[in-house]
């Protein structure tokens, strides 16, 4: 079982405990932070037969994939696990989505504008949280090479929040060229200005 995904008695415990953070939460202040972060991803459904909001079924997603879910079915047991908790800042007049509801969704959505929409709610929370200092690694997909293609192993450049834990974005190292020039490209999508970038040994301020 995933780490943090409970049974059925713990999770009716949990919701006991998620019920008492749910008033201190601004639902509207919250909800609206959320829809300018992904006002740029467009619902691909059509407007028959939809029960639950777009923005709902995409943040249950995003949370439940940072708290360890590998799957659908670890993505609905998330949010029936959470659902008190969630309701205090997501709309759900009809519960908790299926696990096939986020697989329709995000077969269908663009992963362009899902990728600027997480890194604009992402930028968000380095404000809010105050995040300070920003690591910039780089790293190799272990796999990711195809010989009978010709194609080398992807290598990444991310950026994380280190306080916080919180993974900010990363970006592709072009096959002909290296770290160096991807940093400034990474760097370019996040609103980070104050903080101090460290790459391996070295450190400076934006």
């Amino acid at each position: 079982m995933v780490v943090g995904f409970g049974t059925s008695s713990e999770i009716t415990g949990k919701n006991k405990q998620d019920s008492q953070f749910a008033s201190a939460t601004d639902f509207e202040q919250v909800h609206q932070q959320l829809a300018d972060n992904f006002k740029d991803l467009q619902d691909p459904r059509g407007k028959q037969g939809v029960l639950h909001p777009f923005i709902s079924i995409v943040m249950i997603a995003l949370l439940a994939t940072i708290g360890g879910a590998t799957g659908w079915e670890d993505i609905e047991t998330y949010g029936v696990s959470h659902q008190s908790w969630l309701s205090s800042f997501l709309q759900l007049p009809f519960g908790i989505p299926s696990a096939d509801t986020y697989r329709r969704l995000f077969e269908r959505i663009s992963p362009k504008e899902f990728e600027c929409s997480f890194n604009s709610w992402l930028n968000s929370l380095v404000l809010d949280l105050g995040a300070q200092v920003i690591p910039i690694d780089g790293k190799t997909l272990k796999g990711s090479y195809d010989r009978n293609q010709e194609q080398s192993a992807l290598h990444m450049v991310s950026a994380w929040a280190s306080k916080h834990r919180l993974f900010l974005g990363q970006i592709k190292v072009d096959d002909k060229s290296n770290e160096i020039t991807a940093i400034p490209a990474l760097l370019s999508l996040l609103d980070i200005s104050g903080c101090i970038i460290t790459i391996d040994a070295f450190a400076f301020s934006t």
